[in-house]
């Protein structure tokens, strides 16, 4: 075991390592599986964006009919709504079991190579003499592999799509919204693509009001993660240790440390709490406002005839597609949390893990010379002599 001072991983070490055993499923003979489900879900999104353009443009045939009370037009519009709606379930569902598929095969490659490691060699035993954090490796192989695995994949078909989404959708308002004439100091001023200019300057705000109130997210989801698994660890010591005899403060009794870690595990809990209602907040007014602003934007326009009850529609659906594809990092944020802070804990024990080979490469070092150099002087110098 190695006496130099312990000096925590940062967080770049962190992911580095979490990275460099979890990109293997990626890679290898058995590799291919993998690519050909991301292969599929990059299919199923572009699907899925067809299905949603033309339900945009469905709204706005749909309502146009309403506006002129054309019953035949009302009626072929629903009829036309039977196989939009049949083919964007349908997606939805591929979406889901192709998704949660390539989560359960990273997690199970994962976890196999987690247990090899940590098992194989008998380094679960010498684990314990390690400096670093990597307490209770049976949870964070159980728990902290399967987040650290389902969260990559939601959050790049979901960036995916937002991309897609704002892309395409960006275009519909530009198209149907076209430029705002507004007076102003007796002249009129022409704002092109105003509908754009307003999803993206709302959206900013946002964004920016909800990375305010979370920038504490991931280090309370961090220490929350760590109370919860030293109160694991203390339960798993008090009933191997019996009466309590192994504890690690005699003084104390057993009931009286785990109390102690329980405290800490609420404590924890209650300050996520407080953080997740203020992301609520944000997030639940978000929800409610934008169908609303997008309808608001296009009255102007409406109002003097420049815009119909269906191009209204569509601009409002639109401009809330937009708006949720911008809202992604916010969206994601508290996932992101998360996720950094279950990889980081494998992580630590993978590292823990290394310094236990490497604790032991010296010793295995040491005696390989030694056999090399005792083995030819005893061959040539023959038995020793008293």
């Amino acid at each position: 075991m190695s006496l130099d001072p312990y000096l925590p991983p940062d967080q770049r070490r962190l992911l580095s390592r979490f990275w460099e055993s979890a990109s293997g499923f990626w890679r290898g003979r058995a590799a291919w599986r993998a690519w050909v489900l991301m292969a599929v879900l990059v299919i199923t999104v572009f699907l899925q964006l067809w299905a949603q353009y033309r339900l945009n443009f469905w709204n706005r045939d749909f309502f146009n009919a309403i506006g002129r009370k054309d019953g035949t037009e009302l009626w072929r519009q629903a009829w036309h709504f039977v196989p939009l709606a049949a083919a964007s379930i349908f997606l939805v569902i591929v979406s889901v079991w192709v998704r949660m598929t390539t989560q359960r095969e990273w997690r199970k490659w994962l976890s196999s190579h987690l247990y090899d490691f940590w098992l194989g060699g008998g380094r679960y035993r010498r684990l314990r003499f390690m400096l670093g954090e990597h307490q209770t490796p049976e949870y964070r192989i159980a728990e902290d592999a399967k987040v650290a695995t389902d969260v990559p994949v939601d959050l790049v078909v979901g960036l995916l799509s937002s991309v897609l989404n704002a892309i395409t959708f960006i275009g519909v308002l530009w198209s149907v919204g076209g430029s705002l004439i507004l007076p102003a100091f007796g002249q009129h001023i022409s704002i092109p693509g105003y509908l754009v200019l307003a999803v993206v300057a709302y959206s900013v705000l946002v964004t920016a009001g909800m990375m305010f109130i979370g920038r504490h997210l991931m280090r309370v989801l961090g220490e929350s993660k760590r109370a919860e698994a030293d109160l694991r660890a203390i339960g798993s010591h008090l009933r191997e240790s019996g009466e309590g005899s192994a504890l690690p403060d005699a003084r104390r009794d057993g009931r009286q440390i785990i109390g102690e870690a329980l405290a800490k595990v609420i404590a924890q809990w209650r300050a996520l709490c407080w953080q997740l209602m203020r992301m609520t907040l944000v997030s639940q007014t978000n929800l409610l406002l934008t169908p609303v602003i997008g309808l608001l934007l296009c009255m102007p326009k409406y109002l003097v005839g420049l815009m119909s009850l269906g191009e209204v529609v569509q601009a409002a659906a639109a401009f809330t597609i937009v708006q949720a594809a911008f809202n992604w990092i916010t969206d994601s944020y508290a996932r992101l949390a998360e996720w950094r802070s279950s990889a980081n804990r494998v992580a630590s024990l993978l590292l823990a893990l290394d310094q236990v080979d490497q604790s032991e490469r010296p010793a295995n070092l040491e005696m390989t010379a030694g056999n090399r150099n005792n083995g030819p002087k005893a061959q040539a110098g023959g038995a020793p002599r008293d």
